[in-house]
């Protein structure tokens, strides 16, 4: 933890990312209580109404106000950008192992599986597995998680190449480790670090894809609110009342540029390299 917070103090860009993301856990959590009013409560009679004291960034199409609706929806967008993930390193981590440390036709069968998935568009192969898996929050972002893992598994196979030439690994072949103790106390340690940074540029990834897919009427369904979903009613109103798009979109853009912002410093961080630079 110490080394964490000299970490922070060191680096501005780092801190303010984490201070960001954690203010908009903070109101995920207390969203009840923050909130000024019911995010699915309507008010028929004050439709896209303008920004006022009782509802400081207006009401959407159907009385519901935005600012209750913009907190209780970031708990929805959060879950979905680590279940998707969560869901990518399950998958690609292991199978990534595996084909690097193992190599042989089970390399070149993983390998060839990989470069298959990633030929396929992202959003499209998201959709696909959705339509199968049925429409919903939960679906939706395992889809987006498979069509992460392959990223994953290839970059953890790549490191794996390399650390399994280290003479260490050698060192405990010689010894008589097992193949899983090899890997989970040497292979593993050694091989993470790009691994940690290529997973929060993919949580800012996945919070796009879940908007995308939210947009499209795949993700979160409605009254549940979510910036995606709530982009998505906007649209329909963007040439009456544009500022009905400002909210979820800035929301949108600065969760992501904070999660890349923590990429780029833990990347900065983890490499000595760039350290002396």
């Amino acid at each position: 933890m110490r080394r964490v917070l000299a970490w922070l103090r060191r680096d501005l860009r780092a801190a303010l990312s984490v201070g960001f993301l954690l203010l908009l856990l903070g109101l995920s959590v207390a969203a009840p209580v923050v909130a000024p009013h019911s995010p699915t409560r309507q008010d028929v009679n004050n439709t896209l109404h303008e920004p006022d004291a009782s509802h400081p960034l207006g009401t959407d199409d159907l009385g519901r106000d935005v600012l209750s609706r913009l907190i209780y929806g970031a708990p929805a967008t959060l879950y979905a950008s680590f279940l998707a993930v969560t869901v990518a390193i399950v998958i690609g981590v292991p199978v990534g192992l595996l084909a690097g440390f193992l190599g042989g036709w089970i390399d070149d069968a993983i390998s060839r599986l990989i470069d298959t998935l990633l030929s396929f568009p992202a959003i499209v192969l998201a959709i696909a597995v959705t339509g199968a898996l049925g429409i919903g929050l939960t679906n939706g972002m395992i889809a987006v998680g498979i069509v992460f893992s392959p990223q994953l598994a290839r970059l953890v196979r790549a490191q794996t190449l390399i650390v399994k030439q280290e003479l260490y690994v050698d060192a405990a072949r010689v010894f008589g480790a097992s193949v899983g103790r090899i890997l989970w106390k040497h292979v593993v340690p050694n091989a993470i670090q790009p691994v940690i940074v290529q997973v929060t540029l993919l949580l800012a990834v996945a919070l796009l894809a879940e908007a995308s897919l939210s947009f499209l009427g795949l993700g979160v369904q409605p009254p549940q609110p979510s910036w995606g979903a709530m982009l998505a009613r906007a649209y329909h109103y963007m040439e009456i009342a544009p500022e009905q798009m400002y909210a979820p979109g800035i929301a949108i853009l600065l969760t992501a540029l904070a999660f890349n912002a923590l990429g780029e410093s833990l990347r900065v961080a983890l490499d000595p390299t760039m350290k002396r630079r």
